[in-house]
């Protein structure tokens, strides 16, 4: 077995996990913060998605 399939079969089942732990005050973020969650929400929606298929 290579050491690709052995990355595949010891990862498989692990959970797809979300960042929740971070703290985020609208009244402190600029744009760039606002931006970086609307990206973040738009890959946890294609992760879960993805997830989702057969």
């Amino acid at each position: 077995m290579s050491e690709q399939d052995l990355t595949k079969q010891n990862f498989a089942e692990l959970p797809i996990g979300k960042n929740e732990d971070v703290e985020f005050s609208e009244e402190l973020a600029d744009e760039d913060d606002k931006k970086a969650m609307r990206r973040a929400a738009d890959a946890d929606a294609r992760a879960q998605s993805q997830q989702q298929q057969p």
